[in-house]
């Protein structure tokens, strides 16, 4: 059985700092793309930053640049991304997901974690 499994969110404050973790199993995700969405109540997912599993090339969202590190650990088979200088419209519902399909395709993620929380305060 896939699992993501994301944690590391929570509440900071404006220009703090978090570290998301996905802890992706069930499956050999070589082939896959790994990224993190987020979502706010109302609005639809977007995409924050994808990483290819081999970590050759990444994707970012043009307000996440030089802001959020997407970055891979193979041999622990978890996705991370460094999220700093937080701003309140950072905060949303952060989840993993697992692609083999075109990075900024949503219907392409076959795999979903729950989600973990960043809520940033002013």
């Amino acid at each position: 059985q896939v699992q993501l499994v994301e944690s590391g969110g929570g509440l900071v404050q404006v220009g703090g700092s978090l570290r998301l973790s996905c802890a992706a199993s069930g499956r050999t995700f070589s082939t896959y793309t790994m990224a993190w969405f987020r979502q706010v109540p109302g609005k639809q997912r977007e995409l924050v930053a994808a990483i290819s599993w081999s970590g050759s090339s990444t994707y970012y969202a043009d307000s996440e640049k030089g802001r959020f590190t997407i970055s891979g650990d193979n041999a622990k088979n978890t996705v991370n991304l460094q999220m700093n200088s937080l701003k309140p419209e950072d905060t949303a519902l952060y989840y993993c997901a697992a692609s083999r399909g075109v990075v900024r395709v949503l219907r392409d993620y076959a795999y979903w974690g729950q989600g973990t929380q960043v809520t940033v305060s002013s």
